[in-house]
C-alpha cells in the first residue's frame, strides 16, 4: 500500500515552505518521527518527519521548490503491507478529491515525460498547476531558473507565445474601425461589416440593442445607405455639405416619387452617430493600447536579463516572506521618520560602569537593554506610538503590553524577534533574554511564538555602521526606531565645544495613526531618558 505524505502545516499561518533538502532518498527504509526533509516557512527552518514506518517510494518535489501545504511532497511503500504493482502517485491512495489526484497524475506525468534532467521536468508545483491552467505542456517549456527549473514566468511566457501564434491573423482585425469599414467600401456592397466577427467598439455598444435608432444607439455607427440618387431639399443638401456627409449614405425610410428622401433632421441625426461611433472606436484603441504597454511593462518588470556569470537564486522562503512584509508595510502605511540626536555621554558611562558587573553574572549588557527600558517609559507617555491599526474594523488598538521587537541581521535576511514585557524586566534580564533570541535568530532555531506579539520595534542598523536611516514599520505596528552608531563628536555645551558621545535616532511612524508631532514629542521623552539614564531607576 502506498501513503502518500502531504506537507503538513507546521506553524500559524503558513501557507507554503520551500523545501530546504531531502534526508532520504527512494528505496530507503524509515520509521515514524525520522526527519526526511527540512522546509522553510516564514521565518524558519522545520524538520518534516515520516509518519509511518516504511519505505521511501518516490519523492515529489524538488529541492527549492516552494510547496503549498497539503500538498503531496512524498510517498510510502507502507511497513508490513506489499506494494502495489503501479509507478508513481498514480498507484497512491485517492486525495481529498478526484481534482487533486488528477494533478498529481499529471505531474507524474509531466515529470516522465519531460526532458529536463534525469528525463524529470523541474519546477514548482506553483509552476506545474499554472501550466495546467494554462494548457501548456510543461515538458516544452525552456526553464530559466536554477538548473533549468521551469518557473511560473517561463510558463506564461509560453502561454503567451502559443496565444500570440494562434492569434497573430485576428490582431489587425482587431483594431480595425468599424467606422472604415464602412466607409471604405469593403464588400462592394456598401454595407457595414459590422456583425462579420471582427472586433469592433461600434458593435459592442449596439450589441443587444437592435432595434435602436442612430439617435439611441448613442456610440453606435449607422450603415451608409449608399443610394444612388437622393431626393432633398437645397438646404438639406447644403447642411450635408458642411458637414461634410455624402448625402447618399443617409439613411432614411422617407420615399418621394419613387425615390429616397432625406432631410436635414436625418442628416444632422446620420451625422451625430458617425462622431459618436469615431470617439467609441478612438477610445477602444487607446484602451488596446495601454493593455498593450502595460502588458510590455509588467512584463518586462518581471524578466531581468543575466549576463553570462551571473547568479540566480530563487526569491522564495524567507526572502520573499521578508520582501512581502516590506512591501505590504511601504505601500500600506503612508511613512513619515522623524529624526534626532542624542547626547548619550552619560548613557555610555553607565553601561561602562555596569558592563563588568554584569559580565560577572554571566551577561552581555549592550546599549540595546537601556534603550528598550527607555522606549517603554517613552510609550507609557505617549501611548499612540505602542499602537495597531484594525483596519476591518476601523479602529485604533492601543496595546496594553510592552513588547519589544529587535530587528536582527541573520545570514538569511532580517529577523524580529520580540522581547515580551519588557515593562517588568530589569537590564541584566532584558540582556540575556535579548541576547538569547538574537542567537537564537541567527542560528536559525527561533521558533515563530518568539517573532510574534510585537508591539514596538527597534532596529539597531549603527551596529553595523550608519547615521540616519529610514526604517520601515514592522506591519501592523504603528512605529520603529532606529539606532544609529554611537560616536564621539563636537558639542556645544555652555557657549563651549567639547566632545560628546552622540547617538543619531530615527523614528519611522504609521503617518495615518501618529502625527507628526506625536513622533517628536515621543522622541523627546526618549531623550530624556537616555541622557539621563537614571531616570530609568524609576521605571
Amino acid at each position: 500500500m502506498v501513503r502518500e505524505f502531504k506537507l503538513p502545516d507546521v506553524g500559524e499561518g503558513v501557507a507554503e515552505g520551500e523545501l530546504l533538502e531531502w534526508h532520504v532518498e527512494p528505496g530507503d527504509t524509515v520509521s515514524e518521527d525520522q526527519v526526511v526533509a527540512d522546509v522553510e516557512t516564514d521565518k524558519a527552518v522545520v524538520d518534516v518527519p515520516s509518519p509511518v514506518n516504511g519505505t521511501v517510494r518516490e519523492l515529489l518535489a524538488e529541492p527549492g521548490d516552494v510547496v503549498p501545504v497539503g500538498e503531496v511532497i512524498i510517498t510510502f511503500d507502507v511497513e508490513g503491507e506489499a506494494p502495489t504493482g503501479a509507478s508513481g502517485s498514480q498507484a497512491a491512495e485517492p486525495r481529498d478529491g478526484g481534482e487533486a489526484s488528477a494533478e498529481s497524475e499529471q505531474d507524474a506525468t509531466d515529470s516522465a515525460s519531460g526532458d529536463g534532467q534525469g528525463g524529470r521536468v523541474f519546477a514548482a508545483p506553483s509552476a506545474r498547476r499554472l501550466a495546467r491552467e494554462l494548457g501548456v505542456n510543461i515538458a516544452a517549456v525552456d526553464g530559466s531558473g536554477p538548473g533549468g527549473r521551469v518557473t511560473e514566468s517561463d510558463v506564461r511566457a509560453a502561454a503567451e507565445s502559443d496565444d500570440a501564434s494562434d492569434d497573430g491573423t485576428d490582431d489587425g482585425k482587431q483594431l480595425k474601425s468599424a467606422v472604415s469599414r464602412i466607409d471604405d467600401g469593403e464588400g462592394g456592397d456598401g454595407k457595414s461589416s459590422v456583425g462579420d466577427g471582427l472586433k469592433s467598439a461600434v458593435s459592442r455598444v449596439d450589441d443587444g440593442d437592435t432595434e435602436a435608432s442612430p439617435s439611441e444607439a448613442t456610440g453606435g455607427a449607422v450603415e451608409a445607405a449608399s443610394r444612388d440618387r437622393t431626393l432633398a431639399a437645397p438646404a438639406t443638401r447644403q447642411v450635408a455639405d458642411d458637414l461634410g456627409v455624402d448625402i447618399d449614405d443617409v439613411p432614411t425610410d422617407e420615399v418621394r416619387d419613387g425615390q429616397a428622401f432625406v432631410d436635414e433632421a436625418a442628416v444632422r441625426e446620420y451625422t451625430e452617430a458617425q462622431q459618436r461611433a469615431q470617439e467609441a472606436d478612438a477610445e477602444a484603441l487607446a484602451d488596446d493600447a495601454g493593455e498593450t504597454e502595460t502588458a510590455a511593462g509588467g512584463e518586462a518588470s518581471e524578466t531581468v536579463d543575466a549576463a553570462e556569470g551571473d547568479r540566480r537564486e530563487p526569491y522564495a522562503g524567507m526572502r520573499r516572506t521578508i520582501g512581502e512584509a516590506m512591501q505590504r508595510s511601504k505601500f500600506t502605511a503612508p511613512h513619515v521618520t522623524h529624526h534626532e540626536k542624542v547626547d548619550a555621554t552619560a548613557l555610555v558611562e553607565t553601561r561602562e560602569k555596569l558592563k563588568a558587573r554584569a559580565e560577572e553574572r554571566g551577561v552581555k549588557l549592550t546599549y540595546m537593554p537601556f534603550v528598550m527600558k527607555a522606549v517603554v517609559a517613552a510609550l507609557d507617555e505617549h501611548p499612540v506610538l505602542n499602537t495597531q491599526l484594525d483596519e476591518d474594523s476601523e479602529e485604533i488598538v492601543f496595546k496594553s503590553d510592552r513588547n519589544v521587537g529587535v530587528a536582527t541581521a541573520t545570514d538569511a535576511g532580517l529577523m524580529v524577534p520580540v522581547v515580551d514585557d519588557v515593562d517588568e524586566k530589569g537590564l541584566l534580564q532584558l540582556a540575556s533574554e535579548t541576547n538569547e533570541l538574537v542567537a537564537k535568530a541567527r542560528d536559525r532555531s527561533i521558533a515563530r511564538a518568539e517573532m510574534q506579539g510585537g508591539t514596538f520595534t527597534i532596529t539597531n542598523f549603527g551596529a553595523i555602521g550608519g547615521e540616519y536611516a529610514t526604517p520601515i514599520v514592522n506591519y501592523p505596528e504603528t512605529a520603529i526606531l532606529g539606532l544609529g552608531t554611537i560616536e564621539e563628536r563636537p558639542v556645544a555645551v555652555d557657549g563651549e565645544v567639547v566632545a560628546r558621545d552622540v547617538l543619531p535616532l530615527s523614528l519611522s511612524v504609521d503617518h495615518r495613526v501618529v502625527d507628526g508631532a506625536d513622533a517628536a514629542r515621543f522622541v523627546e521623552t526618549l531623550k530624556e531618558y537616555l541622557e539621563d539614564p537614571t531616570l530609568l531607576l524609576l521605571e
